[in-house]
This record gives C-alpha cells, structure tokens and sequence, in this order.
C-alpha cells in the first residue's frame, strides 16, 4: 500500500502528517508511528499525525496523533498549527479561522498568510488548569526524583498533563558534569526526564518543562511523555507560561517568548485562556509504501 505524507514542523517539533479527509483508515496507526519515526531507517519525526474526517459540524477537521511510541497523545501545540497550514494551504478552508477537533477538545486557529501560504497560527488553547483531578497528579508539594535529587514542580493541564520545574529549585540534578555547575545546556534530560514520565504521582504519566526565567521570556528544555526530548512542545509552552503567571513571574496578559531548542513559542495568557503563536513550516512531501 502506498500512503502519501507531508513532513512538517513547529518549531523543530516535526511529525508525519498523514491527510485521510475524505478518506478511510486503512492502517494501524499506532504500529505506523513507531516504524515511520524512526530516523535511521525510515522517515524520522516525533511521530504521526493524522488529518481527519470530524465527527461534528462544528470543525473543519479532527487531529489525532501519536507518538513514537505509538503512544496516542491528547494535544499538540505545535501539531494542530500545522494542521491548520495544511487546510488552508489545501483550501480546505478558505478563511482566516480553522476549528480543529483534538481528544482535548475542538481548537480555534487563527492563520496568517504571506503570499496565499500560511507560515504563522495563533491557538486559541483555552484555560491552564491546576486542578490535581484534571491534570492528574498525585503531587502536593515537592517532589523527590532519585536519591538526593529534589525539586519543586508546578502541575498544569493544558488538556494533557505537564510538570513544570524552575531549574532554580533543583537540588542535586543528574548532571553530565556536576562540577560546571545546574544549567539547562548540561541538564542530563535522559536522566531526569523518565524520572518524572513514569512517576507514580502521574498516573497517566507526564510531560516535564524545565525552565530558566528571563525579564521578557524563558528558556526551556522538554522531556514529552512518549517521545522523550522534543525540540518543542506547544502545551509546553503554555503551560510554562501559566505556571509562570500563577506563580509571579509574569502578569496576566504578557506576551512570553519561550525559546526552545527549535525556535521561539510566543504564549500569552489573558482573561483565562492561553494563547500560542508560532511557525508551521513544511518540509516535504513523499509517498511511503506501507503492509
């Protein structure tokens, strides 16, 4: 069977788009994304996500995707934007505002085009929630990973659940070299991330933000749930920036640069909702032969 596919990116977050409107999955997509994302012997990417048919009036299209895990996640960020490029771009949608259904909920994105293409979408992602049954968490207060390693973590729900961690309040991190002393550039994620993705204070895991605060911005590293470090995550960003409003950090209504190891995240959190701009770029499209 060939199967044709888009290869696109937010922000370095890249995943394999898969457009089935008007079509019938014929595959199983959880077994697909684990063979098409690897980046040795086949496509490579975070993992697939599939452009769909929705179940309601009220979209324009509905988005699920999975991780390289074959994992089904709940929501991306950076996904559902270029989700959004491929309707307008395909004139699937010829105005200015798409509604994508996800597992978290149906999203409004507003597009911006340059010359007829859409190269940035602002999210409409809705309310942070820090309500432990929403996200959930068993978590109240600090934190202890391993040994002697401690921190204190903010629990957000972005409608799939984070751990947020100032790198300020690690203690005794595990460390590439301990003796350059706790930054993001020597945080061993592979270490410390799983610590946090297969805690029992998240039942249904957990995708981890750690972060540096800036006057205007923040610099973040991501371990996802499903596919380790990412070089963005979307409700990460949001959920950095919630945590970072609830905790003093920044007002309501600023606009946040989140740089990431892909690029730059712009979230805005006014009148309790979240907001995310960013890129949507594709990188090429190809036919794959599957079964």
């Amino acid at each position: 069977m060939k199967l044709p596919f888009i290869k696109m990116h937010g922000c370095g977050n890249d995943y394999i788009y898969i457009d089935l409107l008007d079509k019938a999955l014929g595959f199983d997509p959880a077994a697909l994304s684990v063979t098409l994302s690897d980046r040795h012997f086949s496509i490579g990417g975070d993992g697939i996500v599939l452009i769909m048919d929705p179940d309601t009036d009220a979209a324009d299209a509905k988005m699920r995707m999975f991780n390289n895990d074959g994992s089904e996640g709940l929501m991306c960020g950076n996904a559902i934007r270029c989700v959004a490029k491929r309707l307008s771009d395909t004139g699937r949608v010829s105005g200015d505002e798409v509604l994508v259904q996800t597992l978290s909920g149906t999203k409004k994105i507003r597009v911006r085009k340059e010359r007829g293409e859409c190269v940035e979408c602002v999210v409409d992602m809705g309310p942070a929630s820090f309500e432990k049954s929403e996200i959930p968490t068993l978590h109240d207060g600090e934190i202890f990973l391993a040994g002697e390693s401690s921190c204190q973590i903010t629990c957000v729900s972005m409608g799939n659940p984070h751990a947020v961690v100032f790198l300020e309040t690690l203690k005794n991190p595990p460390l590439y070299d301990q003796s350059k002393g706790i930054s993001l550039e020597n945080l061993d994620l592979a270490k410390i991330g799983p610590l946090f993705e297969k805690s029992p204070l998240f039942p249904k895991s957990v995708n981890t933000e750690f972060l540096v605060a800036h006057e205007d911005s923040l610099d973040m590293r991501v371990w996802e749930r499903g596919s380790g470090e990412t070089m963005a995550c979307g409700t990460g960003a949001c959920a950095a920036v919630a945590a970072s409003v609830k905790l003093g950090k920044f007002p309501e209504g600023k606009e946040v640069a989140v740089n990431l190891r892909g690029g730059v995240l712009k979230i805005t959190c006014a009148n309790g909702t979240v907001y995310l701009a960013g890129n949507c770029v594709k990188a090429f499209e190809g036919v794959v032969e599957i079964g």
